[in-house]
């Protein structure tokens, strides 16, 4: 799969991730390749400005740690980020359910509608 088709989304990922708990970001980045069976391998290149333009948001928020004897920023997403990932969910929803419609073949399409 070409990510470039999925870039735009990141954000919505990132939040989908973080709803399930803290992560530092070499964990989110592995969450993502995981939940996604490996289709979905972001590079940190893609995913720390990503992170970095949800904090400006104040979607995240973060603070350093110590992880396995290291020390990490862990991410965690906050209340308007929360409120923010239900309204891009039903958002991508609606995408995906618009453009499922147009690739259907027109006798199903036809077959629908009636």
């Amino acid at each position: 799969m070409k990510l470039d088709r999925v870039r735009g989304h990141l954000e919505l990922l990132l939040l989908s991730v973080l709803s399930d708990g803290p992560g530092h970001g070499y964990a989110l980045l592995a969450a993502l390749r995981d939940r996604s069976d490996g289709a979905l391998d972001f590079t940190e290149g893609a995913v720390y400005p990503a992170l970095h333009r949800l904090e400006d948001l104040a979607l995240i928020d973060s603070d350093w740690q110590q992880v396995l004897g290291r020390r990490r920023r862990v991410y965690r997403i906050t209340p308007a980020g929360t409120k923010a990932l239900a309204a891009q969910r039903s958002d991508w929803r609606a995408l995906v359910d618009a453009v499922d419609a147009v690739l259907r073949p027109v006798q199903l399409r036809t077959a629908v509608a009636r």
